[in-house]
């Protein structure tokens, strides 16, 4: 591999496995609302918020971490403002204090936040602007949570970039195909992606057993256990159901996300470490392992986009089958076949909003992959030719991402629908 293509490897790990302080739409509404505060220089006196509907399906029905239980946009963005740190990014809302939870309640009550659902947006769009007096502020987000591409003061723009020099500066994901990432995982000198790999690995399992430990959500990873007990299989899927448990209802502890998100950020990582402690590998063979399943995540989100109708957890989950296969000797091709089995099984799960449902989804979604692992040890796989299975694995990823971005356009707006109705 030559050392452009290893440094892009490693910029997009180093960009996207960053640590976040509970679901990220709410969080980034909340980032952009204290920026935009930090922007006016003092506490506004209202603000305003605009966003695309698939933050809005993302934000509708889970807990703001840090909140007393608060759900929904206004609730977000009158925190991120009253108490949030917006130079910790993805987690403004460790700062927040008591005093900033009884505040912000005080403010849901008045009509100090206006929320406005923006039609015609990309799917990740947020705008807060934020008055005091006769001053003004804006700050808004597109295409990754943290991307800020405009800030204005006074109705003057004094910052602004566009999304082809950020994509740049964090990787090009272009350049992501199987072949390579598992080459990558193979050479890629251990110290160069240590750091964010034991981060991931030191967060992700902290919430998890927060999840088994207390009562969160719908208790999946709970309930996993509980009914099925402690096979492999399992407990692989109950530690990644049990931190979307913690996460999705309010749980403070932060995890590192992948592709945007902390369940996909779980779920790429936590049966990889599952099954790597049964297999008695070593911290380095685990480290290698986790590149596959995060790059093999990321590859697919790249043809899908941050947010659809098509559920996450299913290319998370993927990367963290291709991720044992690779763990368990398999080659090039039994890892492109395990890749092919699930998301030509699973691919059609669909999202309707963060909330505790996902980690039910994310339980079936690592069963599925785990299945397709099994699957092609036994040199089993789905032809070409049959539904969306192309002649090759690259081609199968295509188009099965196609079918998340187009296909399912349709099937989101909808879904946004049926909730608003709610």
């Amino acid at each position: 591999m030559d050392q452009k293509k290893y440094d892009n490897y490693v910029a997009i790990l180093k960009s996207e496995l960053v640590p976040a302080l509970g679901c990220t739409e709410p969080i980034a509404i909340a980032y952009a609302a204290g920026k935009a505060r930090q922007t006016l220089g003092r506490m506004p006196e209202r603000i305003d918020v605009y966003f695309s509907g698939n933050i809005l399906k993302n934000v509708k029905g889970v807990t703001v971490p840090n909140s007393e239980g608060m759900k929904g946009v206004d609730s977000a963005a009158i925190l991120g403002t009253v108490g949030g740190d917006p130079d910790r990014e993805l987690e403004i809302l460790e700062s927040i204090t008591p005093a900033d939870i009884a505040r912000a309640k005080e403010l849901k009550e008045t009509d100090f936040c206006t929320c406005h659902l923006k039609e015609d947006e990309e799917n990740l769009y947020i705008c807060v602007e934020a008055f005091a007096g006769k001053d003004s502020a804006s700050v808004e987000i597109r295409t990754k949570h943290t991307h800020i591409t405009r800030i204005e003061k006074n109705g003057i723009c004094i910052f602004a970039q566009d999304d082809i020099a950020s994509a740049r500066a964090m990787g090009d994901r272009a350049l992501l195909n199987i072949r390579d990432i598992v080459e990558f995982a193979n050479i890629v000198d251990i110290r160069d992606v240590e750091p964010v790999l034991k981060r991931q690995v030191d967060l992700n399992l902290a919430i998890s057993e927060e999840g088994l430990a207390h009562d969160y959500g719908a208790n999946i990873g709970k309930v996993l256990l509980k009914t099925y007990g402690e096979t492999l299989t399992n407990r692989a899927k109950a530690a990644a159901a049990a931190g979307s448990d913690a996460r999705m209802s309010g749980c403070t502890l932060p995890v590192v996300i992948n592709s945007g998100s902390g369940n996909q950020g779980m779920t790429a990582s936590l049966p990889v470490i599952i099954f790597a402690r049964y297999m008695g590998l070593s911290r380095e063979q685990m480290y290698r392992s986790l590149v596959v399943s995060n790059l093999v995540a990321i590859h697919q989100k790249k043809y899908i986009g941050s947010l659809s109708a098509y559920c996450g957890a299913v290319s998370a989950a993927c990367g963290s089958g291709a991720a044992i296969t690779y763990m368990s000797g398999g080659d090039i091709d039994a890892i492109s076949r395990t890749i092919t089995n699930t998301i030509t099984n699973v691919g059609g799960i669909v999202c309707d909003g963060a909330k505790p449902s996902c980690a039910a989804k994310i339980a079936s979604a690592v069963d599925a992959a785990i299945m397709a692992h099994y699957m092609s040890m036994d040199g089993q796989v789905f032809q070409p030719g049959e539904g969306l299975v192309k002649d090759s694995v690259e081609s199968t990823i295509a188009s099965v991402g196609r079918m998340g971005k187009v296909g399912m356009h349709p099937t989101d707006t909808e879904i946004l629908n049926i909730m608003m109705d709610n």
